[in-house]
């Protein structure tokens, strides 16, 4: 089928990507290396510990926990192998660290293979729909943490 027949149904044409191989996979390896640099930071250095990290500017100005309140301390309890304690910081650190494992390998996979494959309308509005939910499920459990004691990030 051509490029413009799949314009016609609504797609665009699977793209396929002519550079070098190590040039593709430069930028995720380099996102790679980096995040594991910030693993190794957090996991020896406890942000439990005042005096190390910033503080979160929502907890600080509004005296509320944001969505993201905890993740750090959630991730060097995870690191240290400490699962329930990371979910007790933050319960989304259980759906946003596979999320962020599965993105990561899809992309490694497409910048190695160099095809991304086509998009089509009705892809495209459900990629729309989906970012709306996170959305939504976002600021609703930032709200809700705030009123139920489990859910709250353990800042005093």
């Amino acid at each position: 089928m051509t490029a413009l027949a799949q314009e016609r149904q609504g797609g665009m044409p699977a793209r396929s990507d002519s550079r070098p191989r190590a040039r593709r996979v430069l930028v995720p390896v380099g996102v790679l290396v980096g995040s594991a640099a910030a693993l190794g930071y957090v996991w020896a250095v406890d942000p439990n510990e005042p005096g190390h990290y910033p503080l979160c500017p929502t907890k600080f100005f509004l005296g509320i926990d944001c969505p993201g309140c905890g993740i750090m301390r959630g991730t060097h309890d995870l690191v240290h192998g400490n699962v329930a304690g990371a979910l007790d910081h933050n319960v989304l650190l259980a759906v946003l660290a596979p999320m962020a494992v599965v993105a990561w390998v899809v992309w490694a996979l497409r910048s190695w293979t160099g095809r991304s494959p086509e998009a089509t309308t009705a892809q495209m509005r459900r990629r729309h729909r989906l970012m709306v939910v996170g959305l939504v499920v976002l600021v609703a459990f930032g709200i809700v943490r705030n009123f139920v004691p489990y859910l709250g990030s353990g800042i005093g």
